[in-house]
């Protein structure tokens, strides 16, 4: 019995400062009412260690404007994280290197909704070009 609860508290001793330095990112994603690859994409940043908050919404065409997403860039929903949009469904890496690097732009999106990223379904048929958006110019972010 000694050992056990020795080894209990050893353990918690190894995991406790490795748990005290994790970061969680908080993010809201703002969707559609109803759709459910907007969902999925959740469920994915979640697995990865985001703390999504999902907001369903019929404004959600005000508030890809007022974040400057671009037309051409729109999706079925928008999220911001760490003071950027992400539009879309991005892939987390392309998300993580984003919080990271911290790029002088106002967000990146997945244009469309390609088979295969996060939230939809299939396999990949092709690379994911996420693109970058500032004022009123795109450019290609990453190719995954």
């Amino acid at each position: 019995m000694k050992r056990r609860i020795v080894l209990t508290l050893f353990a918690a001793a190894l995991v406790s400062p490795v748990m005290a330095n994790a970061k969680v990112t908080s993010a809201t994603m703002y969707k559609n009412p109803g759709c459910e690859c907007c969902d999925g994409h959740a469920a994915a940043l979640k697995r990865a260690g985001f703390d999504v908050k999902v907001v369903p919404t019929e404004k959600l065409a005000a508030l890809k404007a007022k974040a400057g997403v671009p037309a051409e860039l729109q999706g079925c929903h928008t999220m911001m994280v760490g003071g950027y949009a992400v539009e879309g469904h991005v892939p987390v890496a392309a998300v993580k290197r984003l919080l990271a690097e911290k790029p002088a732009v106002r967000g990146i999106a997945l244009p469309g909704m390609p088979a295969g990223s996060p939230g939809m379904g299939g396999p990949k048929t092709a690379p994911f070009r996420v693109m970058s958006f500032e004022g009123d110019g795109t450019k290609l972010y990453m190719v995954e």
